[in-house]
């Protein structure tokens, strides 16, 4: 199993004291398979992707990615992990202002030593890209932008794909047309992709579904 999680908590400090996030999450993911993440606004769906991502630490539970627990590596390490096995993908694009389109898609797996100039090249033609790499995100539309980001975060073959509402900023053509893009070629690399959404159209097109309700994990 590529990753898996049990058990998970995690609660956040407020002025009325603990306010707890998540209350025992359990959760299988392997290679190939797509889970859409649904629930509620505050339900906890953003914080279990940061988790699995290492991008903050979790009060109780276990994560796993590839049989290696996530707790136990430093912080380099998960950093490591990040930039060599995971692809994030947010709502808020999250492209280098400085960088050309051609370059944003290639920075992570330039970081990772496994860049390859054919296979950014597929990833922009099947975003529909192409004629778009020498243009700053400035001056792309957000559809276009969040391609360029999906392709990004493609770029370094990862095992493993987070995305966190990557379609909220698009209108629902733009959001269907980018996600059906994103998991043609997710499924393409073989990776697994952890999809957080609120839209149950959206959540269908994905293998499985499993849904937060006050921070529990429900089918």
């Amino acid at each position: 199993m590529l990753l898996t999680i049990r058990g998970l908590t995690k609660s956040y400090a407020t002025r009325e004291g603990p306010l707890a996030v998540l209350r025992g999450v359990d959760l299988d993911l392997d290679r190939g398979e797509s889970l859409a993440l649904l629930g509620e606004s505050g339900s906890g769906k953003s914080t279990l992707l940061h988790l699995a991502a290492g991008l903050d630490a979790a009060d109780g539970g276990t994560i796993t990615l590839d049989g290696v627990s996530v707790a136990a590596m430093t912080e380099s390490q998960r950093a490591a992990v990040r930039r060599d096995r995971i692809g994030l993908v947010f709502q808020q694009f999250n492209l280098i202002p400085s960088l050309d389109a051609g370059a944003n898609i290639a920075l992570q797996a330039r970081l990772a030593g496994r860049n390859d100039p054919d296979w950014n090249a597929h990833l922009a033609r099947a975003m529909g890209l192409e004629r778009l790499l020498d243009r700053y995100p400035e001056d792309l539309s957000g559809g276009q932008q969040q391609r360029v980001a999906i392709a990004r975060a493609l770029a370094a073959r990862p095992a493993l794909v987070l995305a966190d509402e990557p379609t909220g900023n698009l209108d629902e053509v733009n959001a269907d047309t980018v996600l059906g893009l994103m998991l043609a070629l997710v499924a393409e690399t073989g990776a697994a992709l952890l999809l957080v959404t609120h839209s149950q159209r959206q959540a269908a097109r994905l293998g499985r579904r499993m849904r937060l309700v006050m921070g529990q994990s429900q089918p």
